[in-house]
């Protein structure tokens, strides 16, 4: 009962600018040339440091170079991940030792890495990351994409007017109930006769503003998940007054000339 009084106090105190998460103040708010333009989560897994190292090479950096973006762009690169269900077994030893030479990791110390909890893994990504840092927007990126940062931050910055906005390759697509499928969605029943997903963002990469950010963080507890992160995501915001922006350079299925992602 406690729990939900503070809760409805928290919503209560929603502004019309978008809602206010725990940690935030006024201040925050009058200030939003100090704010980050964007803290990209790269969410990655136990075994997959190969794939780390190929995009700290490619469009990431390390060390200086990583720092210098933070400073003079405002864009904060780090991989998510979580911790083993045996804690502190070789995996959580494995990925400390690399966090400690590359420094650019968001561990995500109460979260159980598995593969049925990713659409979780993002949901804590967004409430610990706006609690963490005062961005104007968050990506959540697979560990499998590669990321123009130049023209992510370009595409970012034409779209700062817009206080609960929520970009992406939008799709929709089939609902699979059977069990063995590769796809399969446990709470099927819910999508309708036709079994088709609400509009959403491909899950390869998706961007939502400081406010929607900030809105997850305040109902994390009560958010649920379905079987894929990008359609847990899209479910969050489909009562909320936001703003769908369906944009082609997030599709990123192949490079392109002007594309912000590209698959690998």
């Amino acid at each position: 009962m406690q729990k939900l009084l503070e809760l409805e106090m928290q919503l209560a105190a929603a502004g019309q600018e978008g809602f206010k998460s725990k940690g935030s103040t006024d201040t925050d708010d009058k200030d939003p040339k100090k704010r980050p333009l964007v803290v990209i989560g790269i969410l990655t897994r136990f075994g997959r440091k190969n794939n780390r190292d190929a995009i700290r090479k490619a469009w990431m950096g390390t060390g200086a170079a990583l720092k210098k973006r933070e400073n003079e762009k405002g864009i904060i690169t780090r991989f998510v991940i979580g911790r083993s269900a045996n804690r502190g077994d070789s995996l959580d030893q494995d990925i400390d030792s690399e966090n400690k030479q590359t420094n650019d990791f968001f561990i995500l110390d109460h979260h159980v890495e598995a593969p049925k909890e990713f659409p979780n893994k993002a949901k804590l990504f967004f409430a610990y990351a706006v609690d963490k840092w005062d961005a104007e927007y968050y990506a959540k990126v697979n560990d499998d994409v590669y990321v123009n940062i130049d023209s992510l931050g370009a595409t970012l910055a034409t779209h700062l007017d817009k206080p609960r906005v929520y970009i992406g390759c939008m799709k929709s697509g089939d609902v699979f109930s059977e069990p063995g499928h590769k796809w399969y969605e446990p709470d099927w029943w819910k999508f309708g006769d036709k079994k088709l997903y609400f509009r959403h963002a491909s899950g390869e990469m998706y961007v939502i503003s400081r406010a929607l950010a900030k809105f997850i963080s305040i109902n994390r507890s009560i958010l649920r998940t379905y079987a894929h992160d990008d359609v847990s995501a899209g479910s969050w915001f489909l009562g909320l007054d936001v703003k769908y922006l369906n944009e082609g350079k997030f599709c990123c299925s192949s490079w392109s000339s002007g594309a912000i992602c590209a698959g690998v």
